[in-house]
């Protein structure tokens, strides 16, 4: 056999391994567990970090203040720095909509060592333990719920007994660029934390989707949350490894009615999102670097090209297995398109979209090692790999 014979049969073996045995990712069925509701309400205190965000808070907060809980709850959102009125314009939704109780609160820059998104975490979870709460429910300034949504993240926590449920957002998907690279970009976070395998006490697997996590207090305090994780890029993921590893038991799946309305409307707007944390999730390491770009090429590319030339060259054998690679890749990502309701056969770009990551992913490293820092939202860091703001 030649060598691109070997290389395309190496990609539909990994192609089988990804359809039976990586946690069955690439199904969407996995929602809120069973639960059932308790007799009595625990307290919540909702903690919303926000920097710059009066662009769409007329969207998300009022959905937090409009939350039909039958227990004590109460919202903190945190100004990290605003230059837009995020503050004062939070101030007027709630005088505007009524609901929940809120506290504006602001923190004041970072101090070294800290992310700005974390510091304002640290702050709104200060503000919240006054009033004793049993649950945090951690959101972005991006992320609206509808009215049953804490009802049903506290009855699932309660239910199930766990220290952490969170669910991942359905974002956007409205633009072109949102269609050809949102889905992708769900369906490879599962891909590399299978959501099943999350739930599963004594796992390795740990993550959560930072949009919506709802922690139980003590949980958070016997992880040190934040302060343990306050240098972590990917601060979602580095939450649920510290909930976990103090004997936590957490639970990660898809969203119904929990949507993020930050719109990505050009590719530049997506590539900036997955490229400032994208050599963060590979500890900023060139081997494991070289390893995914590799990984990603074989698994992703080599499928549609191996179909072609061995069409065009006369090779079926190696059309064969290429085709096949490219059938199996494009049946595991139905299900994610399907979730956001796209045209299915958007599928068959699957291999297009991966090679944008890949590039995104090496843009990400590039930018490291030039050392320009990073830039969100008017805050610039020296190195990203020890503080960046991840909003």
């Amino acid at each position: 056999m030649s060598a691109v014979a070997w290389i395309t049969v190496g990609s539909l073996a990994a192609w089988l391994w990804l359809l039976l045995g990586q946690g069955f990712f690439w199904r969407t069925d996995l929602r809120l567990p069973p639960r059932r509701e308790p007799d009595d309400w625990p307290s919540v205190c909702i903690v919303v970090p926000a920097r710059d965000e009066a662009a769409v808070l007329p969207e998300s907060l009022p959905s937090l203040l409009a939350q039909d809980y039958p227990g004590q709850a109460e919202v903190f959102l945190v100004d990290d720095g605003s230059s837009d009125g995020t503050g004062e314009l939070a101030r007027e939704l709630a005088r505007t909509h009524g609901g929940l109780p809120l506290t504006v609160g602001s923190p004041g820059e970072p101090p070294t060592g800290w992310t700005g998104k974390l510091w304002a975490v640290r702050h709104g979870i200060g503000l919240a333990r006054a009033r004793g709460p049993e649950y945090l429910l951690l959101t972005d300034a991006d992320i609206a719920h509808a009215p049953d949504s804490l009802r049903t993240l506290v009855a699932a926590a309660r239910t199930g007994g766990f220290d952490l449920v969170s669910q991942m957002a359905r974002l956007r998907v409205e633009s072109g660029w949102e269609r050809l690279v949102v889905p992708a970009f769900v369906y490879f976070f599962a891909q590399l934390y299978p959501f099943r395998w999350i739930a599963v006490k004594g796992s390795r697997t740990a993550a959560a989707a930072g949009g919506c996590v709802l922690l139980r207090a003590d949980a958070a305090e016997r992880a040190r949350i934040p302060d343990a994780i306050r240098h972590a890029v990917i601060d979602d993921v580095a939450l649920a490894r510290a909930v976990k590893g103090s004997g936590g038991h957490i639970w990660l799946g898809l969203a119904e009615r929990v949507d993020s309305v930050r719109p990505y409307p050009r590719l530049h707007d997506l590539w900036r999102m997955v490229s400032r944390s994208a050599y963060a999730q590979l500890r900023h390491n060139p081997l494991l670097l070289l390893g995914t770009v590799l990984g990603l090429a074989v698994v992703y590319l080599v499928p549609p090209v191996a179909l072609f030339t061995g069409l065009f060259s006369g090779h079926t054998g190696i059309a064969a297995a290429g085709g096949l690679a490219w059938l199996l890749m494009t049946a595991t990502y139905l299900p994610m398109l399907r979730y956001y309701r796209q045209p299915l056969w958007l599928a068959v770009s699957l291999p297009v979209t991966a090679f944008l990551y890949l590039l995104m992913t090496v843009d990400s490293a590039v930018q490291h090692y030039r050392g320009r820092g990073a830039a969100w939202k008017g805050r610039t860091y020296a190195r990203p790999d020890t503080a960046l703001d991840e909003r």
